[in-house]
């Protein structure tokens, strides 16, 4: 039988699904009003305050669920991009995501967003709200593989700071950019294992630290305001000592929402604080592992750079991104949940 659209009013939404290290990326291809700005972070704050009512339909129960992603291709300010995106998840609209950024740079190989693929490798510069993200994309015969990208400019923003966290008393951790912020703690001073404990009780306790950073420490990046918030918090295994074996953790963002793969950018900003504390030096390949899933991304730091006043790294993140699925989403006028909810 051909698939056709079932009787509705209004407008329809196009998406193509994927998903990276089991982390699933909602990439919207049509169906959304012009988003007007005159910048990718302005674009932002434009979605954020006149279309987030389109994020809640896409993002959220029935035609998504509680730790949905999605990415909003748009126009770039930038000559030199091949498109520009806005991240978005359960809470609102991030600033980076790596293993976005892995899938969308087969994506844009596959959808001819760039125009003349080479191989082995097809450069794709995407422009996310934190800035410029190059990633490359193995190709051969027509047929794209592997992504790894730099990152933009991560540095460590503050170590060893004492919180005082509900229910857990004073916790130290260490707050590292990626492209986002993020607090990073080992599970064990909790008394958890990133790969075998609980997850409800591995999101309690990064939840109950990530609210204590947001609420004690002040955060600021030297490039823009619209950055300078934490993202989420990582909890690790501990393992931050170089080794050619795997280190596990698990990243728990946004309103709650627990990441299936290593987490880009939380990669990105875990490299950029060991190499801060010389645990690693540059070009030295370590194996990053999902708690929740177990796949894995490699990282490593590539080049020593600045931003701001902040000593910072280029980080490289690979992985493997895959497709599963399209779909055509509408919505019918007498339909009293078709605005989306979540059940937590």
């Amino acid at each position: 039988m051909e698939m056709q659209l079932p009787p509705h009013e209004g407008g329809e939404l196009s998406v193509v699904d994927m998903h990276t290290g089991g982390e699933p990326l909602r990439i919207i291809l049509s169906g959304y009003p012009e988003v007007k700005g005159d910048s990718v972070l302005s674009k932002r704050r434009y979605v954020r305050e006149h279309l987030d009512h389109l994020r809640r339909v896409l993002m959220y129960e029935p035609r998504g669920h509680y730790d949905m992603y999605g990415a909003l291709i748009v126009d770039s300010e930038l000559p030199e991009a091949d498109l520009a995106v806005l991240f978005m998840h359960n809470e609102g609209y991030s600033t980076m995501c790596g293993h976005a950024v892995i899938a969308l740079g087969r994506f844009a190989v596959d959808y001819k967003l760039v125009k003349e693929p080479k191989s082995p490798e097809t450069q794709v510069n995407i422009h996310c709200p934190c800035g410029l993200v190059k990633a490359f994309v193995e190709y051969s015969e027509g047929k794209t593989g592997g992504v790894r990208f730099l990152s933009v400019p991560a540095f460590a923003f503050a170590t060893d700071v004492t919180v005082t966290v509900e229910g857990f008393g004073e916790v130290t951790v260490d707050i590292s950019y990626g492209g986002a912020f993020y607090a990073f703690v080992n599970a064990q001073r909790f008394g958890l294992d990133v790969s075998k404990s609980r997850t409800r009780d591995l999101v309690d306790a990064a939840t109950a630290v990530t609210r204590a950073v947001k609420s004690q420490v002040k955060l600021h990046h030297p490039a823009s305001d619209d950055l300078a918030f934490l993202y989420g918090t990582i909890l690790t295994d501990g393992k931050d000592d170089y080794s050619p074996e795997p280190t596990a953790n698990i990243c728990v963002f946004a309103e709650a929402q627990v990441d299936r793969s290593p987490t880009g950018s939380g990669v990105t900003a875990r490299v950029a604080l060991q190499y801060h504390k010389g645990l690693i030096q540059l070009n030295q390949t370590r194996t990053f592992q999902s708690g929740a899933t177990g796949s894995q991304f490699t990282g490593k730091a590539v080049e020593e750079t600045k931003c701001g006043d902040f000593k910072s790294v280029v980080v490289e993140v690979a992985g493997r991104a895959f497709y599963t699925g399209v779909s055509r989403f509408v919505q019918e006028a007498d339909d009293k949940l078709t605005h989306g909810f979540l059940l937590k």
